[in-house]
């Protein structure tokens, strides 16, 4: 048991290449819009691409906590542009995500843009290692966990991802899959469970995957911007939507 601890403690310090990481974003972005296209084209008739699609969340709140957690991210701002790239991203995108349908009251819940914007702004919190920052993140975490795609869930394998990379231990290990499992709620299936045996094997894989730091953040209101300008055309053919 001692050995098996062990080992699950050092995989983040074995680190992960920047071109692996970066692969991983990307992966996520790929089963994304195969998701979204089953969901917005094609009336979720695609199991298969619904199944892989629930990869993508915990892959992105992977890429976010494991970049947020190197060294020197608090005090080189990275935080505060992330929160201002995600939400801008996020606010561009929202025309298209509602127009898209399939929200409660039309608009809830906000885009996974928001997700992550909870997220990182809930670790800036913790990171000032103050009582008040802890009771603020705490509030952030409440209330923005019930606005946002995927609820507390997403938050609490992001937060734990990122305690787990900035300090290993078995407890930050454990939540992260509980939280990754207990998406089954939401989702409907554990297929969540499957992006963690890519996080696993992400140490031990080195792949040549060049960083585009702005491209993710046009990219996500792109697609669904695209999605919802087929889906008018789509319309005008004779296609019935029903989400």
């Amino acid at each position: 048991m001692s050995q098996l601890v062990a080992r699950l403690s050092a995989y983040p310090r074995q680190g992960i290449s920047n071109g692996t990481v970066e692969a991983l974003k990307w992966l996520a972005l790929a089963l994304m819009v195969g998701d979204h296209i089953n969901k917005y084209l094609l009336n979720g008739t695609e199991a298969w691409l619904y199944d892989a699609g629930r990869l993508a969340m915990p892959l992105f709140m992977f890429v976010l906590a494991y970049n947020l957690a190197r060294p020197g991210a608090l005090e080189n701002g990275a935080y505060g542009r992330t929160m201002i790239r995600l939400a801008v991203a996020g606010l561009i995108a929202t025309p298209a995500f509602l127009a898209l349908g399939g929200l409660v009251g039309g608009w809830w819940p906000l885009n996974i843009l928001f997700t992550l914007f909870v997220l990182t702004a809930t670790l800036r919190l913790i990171e000032q290692g103050t009582l008040q920052g802890c009771v603020t993140a705490g509030l952030v975490f409440a209330i923005g966990g019930g606005l946002v795609e995927f609820w507390w869930p997403a938050l609490v394998f992001g937060v734990a991802i990122w305690s787990y990379c900035k300090a290993p231990s078995v407890p930050a290990l454990l939540v992260a899959v509980g939280a990754c499992a207990s998406l089954g709620y939401i989702n409907g299936n554990q297929w969540a469970l499957a992006s963690l045996l890519l996080v696993l094997a992400a140490p031990h894989i080195n792949v040549p995957f060049a960083r585009l730091r702005w491209i993710f953040y046009a990219f996500y209101p792109v697609h669904l911007y695209l999605l919802w300008i087929a889906r008018i055309k789509m319309s005008e053919l004779g296609y019935l939507f029903f989400t």
